[in-house]
């Protein structure tokens, strides 16, 4: 059973910073051609600019919640790769909601973001994933992983929107994953707890009594480092999980085996 992602062409999305960094650099050492995708041009100039120079790296600014722009990523994904293996929809932004407040467009936001750029990527990956494996019989067609979080089954009110975005990825996932499956297309999704994410960075900065809370509410007492989910995610990735869609695969230190409400959920 094979784990290589060697020569597979991969799309990694929230590639400039934190978790989706994180992953598109294991990819690139694994042997994957990486399109390394985000909105932060001037972070993408920073992380890999000079690592255009390795022809399996390239990297591609734009916001994907516009439609061209998300054409436009896999016009250039084409371009330089010829194909796509694989996707992973990294890319994720955290804001507080106030449910009171029939005003606050928070809730919207997190779903444009978090759940909408997802999908709409996702379908169009997809029906190229598709037509390249016209006439070809059996075998894999691509794998489609989603980075999510505990959120979707934790509670916290502050977090409405991020949480129900997150549910909604997760249905999303299983749904793609019944519908995509005819096609040889694999879908799942990494759940993650508490992983030193670029906004849990940010939120630790202006708050770090946060963390003893953090820490305190998982039962391994730590936060994990991002590149601790880019072995889970290349395992999804590759042919060695070829039965498995669907699934959430949870890294949270066991923090949802405890699950107390209000405890954050970043």
């Amino acid at each position: 059973m094979s784990y290589s992602i060697e020569g597979k062409t991969a799309v990694i999305t929230g590639a400039a910073n934190g978790i989706g960094l994180a992953i598109a650099r294991h990819f690139a050492r694994q042997g994957a051609n990486v399109m390394f995708a985000d909105i932060d041009d001037a972070r993408l100039q920073n992380e890999c600019g000079e690592a255009q120079e390795n022809e399996t790296i390239r990297f591609f600014a734009g916001d994907l919640r516009e439609k061209l722009t998300i054409t436009n990523l896999l016009s250039a994904t084409i371009d330089a790769f010829d194909r796509i293996d694989i996707l992973v929809n990294a890319s994720r932004q955290i804001a507080p909601t106030d449910p009171l407040d029939s005003d606050d467009g928070s809730v919207q936001a997190m779903l444009d973001q978090n759940l909408m750029t997802a999908l709409r990527l996702s379908q169009h990956v997809a029906r190229r994933m598709i037509k390249q494996a016209n006439g070809q019989d059996g075998g894999p067609c691509g794998s489609i992983v989603n980075i999510n979080t505990i959120a979707s089954r934790c509670t916290h009110p502050d977090l409405m929107g991020y949480s129900v975005a997150a549910a909604a990825v997760d249905q999303m996932t299983r749904s793609m994953a019944v519908a995509l499956a005819p096609h040889r297309i694999r879908v799942n999704a990494v759940s993650f707890g508490s992983v030193m994410s670029a906004s849990l960075q940010g939120i630790l900065k202006e708050h770090p009594e946060y963390r003893l809370e953090i820490e305190s509410h998982t039962p391994m007492r730590r936060i994990a480092a991002p590149g601790e989910l880019a072995e889970t995610v290349q395992f999804l990735a590759c042919e060695g999980s070829g039965f498995m869609t669907g699934q959430i695969v949870t890294l949270d230190g066991g923090r949802t085996l405890l699950d107390p409400v209000q405890a954050p959920a970043h």
